[in-house]
């Protein structure tokens, strides 16, 4: 199987006999996980494709499939501005504390000592206790890691999923958290075991590993269409917004400290708004009667378009969604 990016920093998609077929046995979804990871292995070594965006990106999704199988009513949107709006200080609710905590696994190569950065209830030497317990294939080692710490914290999605993603990955070889199995396992696959549990961990991966891959692909044409537009940015440490604009899923403009000012912020996002390189998300009033608006480089809307979204501000007051923000 070759990879290989086209001139406008696209990547090809996963074969159609992964994507189309249906398994019926272990051996042979085990075979179609086996070709997604591989196909998704190839993705993950491109330089064309936002590594850390993309892994922001199926951050958020797994916290949302995590506060779902907790039963709370968040959504991918409402944790999305839980954290972006973030003030110094503030909590960001149980449902966005959830979300730190997968953005903090993903964001820092796997050990003991950012796993417990990402999940600071636990002792750092239980989870290296529970890491210790898979053997055998990467798929099988992540279900026994899922299951036993499954067993011991069983309201807890998020600490088993994140212990099973860091399982997984490195039993890949990879040096992060990519999420995988939060974003294909229901409330239902969680409490099965043995063989059932392992059928469902490979019918998983291998659709997420589809959907990685082809997010992978629209990332990779839009940061090429943004890092295009930067050099028509004048502001001093403007290339070093744009690659915070690659690197996290929404971001506030608080964030653009290369810019040195906030009205420099606010004019380089506009600047972006304008070149239609970005896209507000959100919007939201923020001290001093100013709507912040935040937003992100986004797949896909309900018509298949691609864009790219960042963050910018508002001068005039009051509280809206922002045009274009999440479908």
């Amino acid at each position: 199987m070759t990879f290989v990016s086209d001139s406008f920093g696209s990547l090809p998609q996963m074969p159609s006999w992964v994507t189309s077929a249906r398994p019926e046995t272990l051996e042979d979804v085990a075979f179609l996980s086996g070709a997604a990871l591989n196909h998704l292995h190839l993705v993950l070594k491109q330089q064309d494709v936002p590594q850390t965006l993309l892994r922001e990106r199926l951050a958020l999704r797994a916290a949302e499939a995590c506060v779902a199988h907790a039963g709370r009513p968040e959504r991918a949107a409402d944790l999305r501005d839980a954290v972006g709006f973030l003030l110094a200080g503030d909590s960001p609710g149980p449902a966005g504390e959830v979300y730190l905590a997968w953005r903090r696994a993903i964001g820092r190569a796997i050990s003991v000592s950012s796993l417990h950065r990402a999940l600071p209830d636990f002792d750092a030497a239980q989870l290296a206790e529970w890491l210790d317990v898979g053997r055998g294939g990467a798929v099988a080692r992540a279900t026994l890691v899922l299951s036993s710490v499954r067993q011991a914290r069983p309201r807890d999605a998020a600490t088993t999923l994140i212990l099973a993603e860091a399982s997984l990955a490195q039993a890949l070889g990879w040096a992060h958290v990519v999420p995988m199995l939060a974003l294909g396992l229901n409330r239902n696959n969680l409490r099965k075991t043995g063989e059932d549990l392992r059928f469902a961990a490979h019918s998983a991966i291998a659709k997420a590993a589809t959907e990685a891959t082809r997010e992978a692909g629209v990332l990779a044409r839009r940061a090429a269409g943004l890092r295009t537009v930067a050099p028509k940015l004048r502001a001093k440490g403007a290339d070093r917004a744009i690659d915070l604009f690659l690197s996290q899923d929404a971001i506030a403009p608080s964030a653009l400290t290369s810019l040195r000012s906030d009205r420099a912020a606010r004019r380089c996002c506009e600047r972006l708004v304008e070149l239609k390189a970005v896209r507000e998300l959100t919007g939201r009033v923020g001290r001093l009667a100013e709507r912040v608006a935040l937003a992100r480089v986004d797949a896909s809307d309900r018509c298949g378009a691609v864009r790219v979204c960042s963050t910018c501000t508002a001068r005039r007051s009051g509280t809206r969604r922002g045009a274009g923000g999440l479908d």
